[in-house]
Parts: structure tokens; sequence; C-alpha cells
């Protein structure tokens, strides 16, 4: 199947899924007061849906069969409409009519925050279930930072705040870091202190707007390096047949020390030094057996490659801790990365509100490019359980039109003890859904523009 419709797909299904979670969100704590949902739906459905069904009427009214159910064409989202409640659905005729005892506005305010509230935390629960779930069958492996010897290689940007290629990260904001799960510390921090050459301590003051820069090199890809990676020495893992590393001689095993006579010791190195000899023969020398040096002349294609696979993973090179955790010991630790991932996210949003963050905002191209190019479980589910986290907090940012525009309003009413206007409530929700609308207009045209450039 073809990259695209692979990427598409998992990001169609990603959404759905987590669309259908913060619509039963609402719609369960609707039920449960007594609420009537007269619509629920998976994607929008102006003019027309794709799907529709609604159970039979009977004579009293059930926690289901007073709802449509459906599919809309439109898959920028989903709903439930809720009788009683200015939404998206902007049913102003059902407003002025007088208030049923079903309906949303006839409930108590408590009743009316815990079901505006439900879709959020719903999609918040399910982040932490994914990544329970996610821990519980395959544990966590992973390389400790002070458990590499050759430290770490950097990115450009990085080298530019002072990070060095074999720095090893010890510290960010004082707070000591450990494994490849704390990167996200290490951007967002104000200082971070490393281990250079193994002996010594440093200081390094990080600018407020390193995970702009570190965003722009990745989208620019202008680096082979995403902030850091492992330096991990140079093993052949696959020789091509007929490509100029098999005719030279060069095995599987052989770990590549240099180009030219230029050192190599790690692979970001050897990758870096080995571009720019396009079509060139190289002098390539390798270690064999872990004891045997040999140097070997091997012929390049025309985009300087040598017909190679390359072992990239670095348990293969040093010791790896490995963590399994029981069914209830998986329940916290999902709890701790849904926490840390919803504490993350909610620090980058800070950076949209500048220049260059408004410069980085993207749509749905931009979500879509996170899926991997072939179809893996593993990584589909913990990229739904980070879209559920940032669907979560976005729906609950205090704007008209979104969840937390109607907690506002619940929580003036409560503290003031009366409603909002309800023209001004109106007037509020036509506001936040035209604001939305310029904002789902600009995210994907700043997709557009990015594919032109």
């Amino acid at each position: 199947m073809d990259t695209f419709l692979i990427k598409a797909l998992q990001l169609i299904l990603a959404l759905a899924f987590l669309v259908i979670i913060h619509e039963f969100g609402h719609f369960l704590f609707a039920r449960m007061f007594g609420v009537r949902v007269e619509k629920f739906y998976i994607f929008f459905d102006p003019w027309f849906s794709l799907f529709k069904w609604k159970p039979k009427k009977k004579k009293k009214s059930g926690f289901w069969n007073d709802t449509e159910y459906g599919i809309g064409w439109l898959p920028l989202g989903g709903y439930c409409k809720i009788s009683g409640m200015i939404d998206e659905s902007m049913d102003t005729e059902q407003m002025k009519q007088p208030a049923k005892e079903w309906e949303f506005r006839s409930k108590p305010a408590w009743q009316r925050l815990l079901i505006m509230i439900a879709g959020v935390l719903f999609n918040f629960l399910l982040a932490i279930l994914i990544y329970a779930g996610i821990v519980y069958a395959t544990g966590e492996k992973y390389v400790r930072y002070q458990d590499t010897d050759m430290g770490y290689a950097y990115s450009d940007v990085a080298h530019r705040v002072g990070f060095m290629d074999g720095d090893i990260p010890l510290y960010a904001d004082n707070e000591a870091v450990d494994s490849p799960e704390d990167n996200i510390k290490l951007m967002q921090a104000s200082t971070v202190r490393v281990l250079r050459n193994h002996r010594d301590t440093v200081t390094l003051t990080i600018p407020s707007d390193f995970m702009l820069a570190l965003n722009k090199e990745a989208e620019s890809g202008s680096s082979n390096i995403p902030f850091m990676i492992y330096r991990i020495p140079t093993e052949v893992t696959q020789v091509m047949p007929g490509e100029g590393a098999d005719k030279a001689g060069i095995k599987t095993g052989d770990r590549i020390i240099a180009v030219d006579g230029t050192s190599t010791p790690s692979l970001d190195t050897f990758l870096s030094t080995l571009q720019g000899h396009d079509g060139k023969k190289v002098d390539i020398t390798v270690v064999r057996a872990l004891k045997d040096t040999i140097t070997l002349p091997v012929q390049l294609s025309e985009s300087s490659k040598m017909g190679i696979g390359l072992q990239v993973d670095p348990s293969a090179f040093y010791k790896t801790q490995e963590k399994r955790y029981s069914l209830f010991a998986s329940i916290p630790r999902g709890i701790e990365m849904g926490t840390e991932r919803l504490t993350s996210y909610a620090k980058s949003m800070k950076l949209v509100f500048t220049k260059e963050g408004a410069k980085s905002v993207g749509g749905f191209g931009s979500i879509g490019a996170i899926f991997p190019e072939k179809w893996d479980w593993i990584a589909f589910w913990n990229i739904a359980a980070f879209l559920s986290v940032a669907l979560a907090f976005m729906n609950i940012l205090p704007i008209p039109a979104l969840d937390g525009g109607h907690v506002l309003f619940l929580l003036y009413e409560v503290i003031f003890r009366r409603k909002p206007n309800e023209k001004f409530m109106e007037y509020a929700q036509m506001t936040g859904m035209a604001l939305l609308i310029l904002l789902l207009i600009y995210a994907n045209g700043m997709d557009i523009v990015r594919l032109f450039k």
C-alpha cells in the first residue's frame, strides 16, 4: 500500500477513535443526569451524512433510544447534540421554547459542568489506559544516558547552544535525567548540566525558543539528527550483493572506523563524512572480528551509497535497562506517562504565541506525518495516546465553541449565581466557531506552504 495511504488511514482511524471516546464522555454523563442527546456523530454532517441510524421509538425514553447515531462526511471531529444547549448546531429555535426537564439548561450547574468536562476527562483517561497497556504488553527497554560510553551526537541547533558531541546529560533544571524519556525535559529546560569528556561537568544555558528552533530544523531537513541520538559504532549488518561494498570485500560484522583516512568513530560521523563523495571511490577502513584492521577501496554510487545495512539499535552495544510491569503496576506508570505528556504539551503551547511558533503550526498533514510509513500497532497506539492528550488539552482551553468555553461560562454561573445572557452565549459561540475555522484554515494552509517550499 502507498505510504501516503498508510499514514492517512492511521490518521483517520486514530481521530475517529479519539472522537468517539471524547463524545461518549459527554453522552454518558448527559444520560446519567437525564439529559437527552439528540445526535451522536463521528465527523461532521453538513447537508448530508454517510450513515445514520436511530433505534425504534419506544413508549418510554431509554438510555440509548432517544439518540440518532451517524457518520458524517467531513472528518474534522465529531459532536453530540445535547438538548437545550447552545452548541455548534446553533439550534436557537429550540432555545426559544420553554425549558423541558430533560434539557441541559434545566439541570443544576454542577451537573452541566460535569457533562462538559467529561469529554476532556475521557480523552485523558484513554491516554492513561493506552500507555498502561503498552508498558504492560511490552515493558520498557532503554539505555541510560550514563551507560553510553561514547555519549550522544547532537544536531546543529543543539551545537549552537553549547552541546558538544560526546556530552552525556545529567540534569535538566537541577532535576536528574536518566533515559530518552527525559529528552523533552532537556528541550524545555532553562539550564542543562552535562558530563563532558567523562570528567568535566558543564552547565549550558538553554534559550526559550530552543524547542521551536529544533522543530524548524527538523522540518527543514537540514540535520539528520533530531536534537540528540546515541553515538554508536558503525557496524555492518547487511551487504547488498553486487554493490560497491560487496565488490570491495566488506563483510557483515565489520566495524567502519575511517573514510579516506578521516576517523569516523561513531555512526553519525561516518554518515556525515561519507556525504559528498558521489560516484567516487573511497578507502574504507574496517575492524574485522574486533581485531584485524583492513582498508578496502569502495566504489560509491551517485548518491554516496555503498550498499550496506547498519546497526542502529544502541542496545546492541550498551547495557540496557528493562522494566516489566504487572497489570496493577502498569496503571500508575500509565498515569505518570499521561501526566508527563500533558505537562510537556502545555509547556510547548506557549511557544505557539511567538512569531516562530505561529509559523510552525500544522494541520492534518503535520499530524499524519508523525505516523510511521509501515503499520506498527505499538507506534500507532503511542501516537494515538499523545493525540488524545493533545485533544484533551486543546478542548479545555477557555475558548467559546470548545468545551473549555462552556466550562468558563458555567464557572461564571457558579460564582455569580446567575447565567450569562443567552444572546451573549450565542454570539460567543459564533465568534468561537469562526476563530476555530480560521485557525483550521491557517494550520492546514501552513502544511500546503511547507509542501511547496
